[in-house]
C-alpha cells in the first residue's frame, strides 16, 4: 500500500524545514527554483521534436511531441539535479514548467504514462524521475496515472552516449505495454527531456501495440539541436 498523500506532504514539509530548499539551477537557498533562475527558463512556442514522416525511422506512432522549454541553463542543471542527484522535490517546479502552456498544447488524454526505466537502473537511482513528473502532473490535472502500463523489457545503453540512429536501434522493441491498462485509452506519455524522440517513439509503438487508441508525448525540455548532449 502506498503512502497517503496527506502523510507524504507532511513528510516533505518536515524535510524542507530540516533541509531548506536550494535552487536546482544556482544553488541559492530559499526555493527549489529561485526568482533569479525562473526568468531564464526559455519556453518553446508549441514546437515539436518530430512531425509524422520526418524522423529517420519512418512515420511516428505519436500524435505529437510537445516540449515546454529549451534544454539550456539553468534548466539543464535543474533537470540534472532532479535526475541524478536525488533532488526529487524538483519535480514540482519542473511540472509547473511542463504545465506552463498546458491548455494551449494539450490533446485529449485518458491516462498519463511515464517512460519506464529498466528495474536495474531504477533500483540504482532509487526512483524513476519520469514517473515523479507524471504523478505530479496527475495530481494537478486529475488525469489518472498508470505506473506499470509500460515496462522496459531489456537493459539498454544510456542514450547520452549514442548518435541519432544509434539511439533508435538501442531502444527499438525495448518496451512492452499492458493491454489491461492501455487498451482503448488516449495516452499522454511523459519524460523529462526529448532529444531525438527515439525513446518516446519506442514507447508509443509499444502502447499502440497494447491497444492504446492514441499516444502523444510531453517533456519538460528539449535541446535546440536533437544531436546535442542531452541526457
Amino acid at each position: 500500500m502506498g503512502i497517503p498523500p496527506s502523510l507524504n506532504r507532511t513528510w516533505e514539509a518536515l524535510l524542507d524545514w530540516v533541509f531548506p530548499p536550494r535552487c536546482g539551477g544556482c544553488g541559492q537557498p530559499g526555493q527549489w527554483l529561485c526568482p533569479a533562475c525562473q526568468p531564464q527558463v526559455h519556453y518553446v512556442k508549441l514546437q515539436t521534436c518530430g512531425e509524422r514522416g520526418s524522423l529517420p525511422w519512418g512515420d511516428t506512432a505519436l500524435q505529437r511531441i510537445y516540449s515546454a522549454a529549451w534544454f539550456e541553463e539553468p534548466l539543464r542543471s535543474v533537470i540534472h539535479n532532479f535526475k541524478y542527484k536525488g533532488q526529487k522535490a524538483l519535480r514540482k517546479p519542473l511540472t509547473e514548467i511542463l504545465l506552463e502552456h498546458w491548455e494551449a498544447a494539450s490533446q485529449p488524454a485518458d491516462l498519463i504514462v511515464a517512460v519506464p526505466l529498466h528495474p536495474k537502473r531504477e533500483k540504482e537511482r532509487g526512483y524513476n524521475q519520469s514517473y515523479l513528473l507524471a504523478a505530479e502532473l496527475s495530481r494537478t490535472t486529475g488525469i489518472p496515472v498508470a505506473r506499470n502500463a509500460l515496462r522496459r523489457t531489456r537493459h539498454t545503453t544510456p542514450q547520452v552516449s549514442l548518435k541519432m540512429l544509434e539511439r533508435w536501434h538501442n531502444v527499438h522493441d525495448a518496451f512492452q505495454g499492458d493491454p489491461a491498462a492501455l487498451s482503448g485509452n488516449r495516452v499522454l506519455l511523459i519524460d523529462d527531456v526529448c532529444t531525438t524522440g527515439a525513446t518516446l517513439e519506442a514507447c508509443g509503438r509499444a502502447a499502440l501495440a497494447a491497444g492504446a487508441q492514441s499516444v502523444w508525448a510531453a517533456t519538460v525540455a528539449r535541446p535546440k539541436e536533437p544531436w546535442s548532449d542531452a541526457p
